[in-house]
């Protein structure tokens, strides 16, 4: 997919020129003669890397991905090899691994969305409230570009139609990762994934037998989610829901406490 913007040569002031007047007042204090010419001239941009999107349904969807996310933790704390790693160890993978953990749960949960064009006065107010924060607090917005990437993941992992323990072997796969830099227990880890990964294969040797592409087939599709922002996962299934919350603070509470 070509990522560059098809629209307008001038820029982003034509992108959504409302947007673009104020937000040049803004920085000038007096709207220019260029800004004003061009109010009375809407253009919306189609380009995917630029469209601001939304969830559909937005409270049935948050809640199906707020199911998911806690059953992506609770997986992730009932394996015994997970709790027997240093705290240092399980907190670096968990920031690593719970946004592919989480898509590979949306997948198995048959969790579907549609997302339409975010409106022109919430797009303002974004705007707006994020030149008000510090930079280290600016958040990506979801595009359609991202949103794209994240149903296409989804549809490939559906069509290959994984058993429960497909999907389990899998997702060991995808916690144990030994690339994680500072691990403490790195030999341990490399080799938990290996013991996942040929967990994997015979299971899919035995399950299908006469498929001999499968197993390449799911690592290859596996390889998807590290395209897939956690900004993105964020900022679509769940600011609605935890508003300004840290969500990896809240992963770790929810990962730590043990008695819950």
């Amino acid at each position: 997919m070509d990522s560059k913007c098809n629209c307008s040569t001038s820029g982003d002031r034509f992108l959504n020129p409302i947007l673009y007047n104020i937000l040049s007042q803004m920085d000038t204090g007096r709207p220019s003669q260029d800004t004003l010419s061009n109010s009375s001239a809407p253009h919306k941009c189609n380009c995917e890397v630029r469209r601001m999107v939304c969830l559909i349904r937005s409270s049935e969807v948050c809640k199906e991905a707020s199911v998911v996310l806690v059953k992506t933790v609770h997986f992730m704390r009932n394996l015994p090899a997970f709790n027997q790693l240093p705290p240092s160890d399980q907190y670096a993978l968990l920031k690593s691994c719970w946004a592919p953990l989480f898509i590979l749960g949306l997948a198995q949960e048959h969790v579907d969305f549609d997302v339409t064009d975010v409106p022109a006065d919430s797009m303002l107010k974004r705007i707006l409230l994020n030149r008000q924060e510090s930079p280290e607090m600016e958040r990506e917005q979801p595009a359609m570009a991202g949103v794209s990437k994240l149903k296409c993941c989804l549809k490939k992992f559906w069509s290959l139609d994984l058993s429960p323990k497909e999907y389990a072997y899998l997702k060991g796969t995808t916690i144990f990762n030994p690339d994680v830099p500072e691990l403490q227990a790195g030999l341990f880890v490399e080799g938990l994934q290996q013991e996942a990964q040929h967990a994997l294969k015979e299971l899919v040797q035995l399950l299908h037998p006469g498929n001999q592409e499968r197993f390449a087939r799911i690592l290859l599709t596996s390889s998807m989610l590290r395209g897939i922002t956690p900004n993105l996962i964020i900022e679509l299934f769940f600011r609605p829901v935890i508003g300004q919350a840290n969500l990896l603070e809240l992963l770790v509470d929810m990962l730590f406490c043990r008695n819950s």
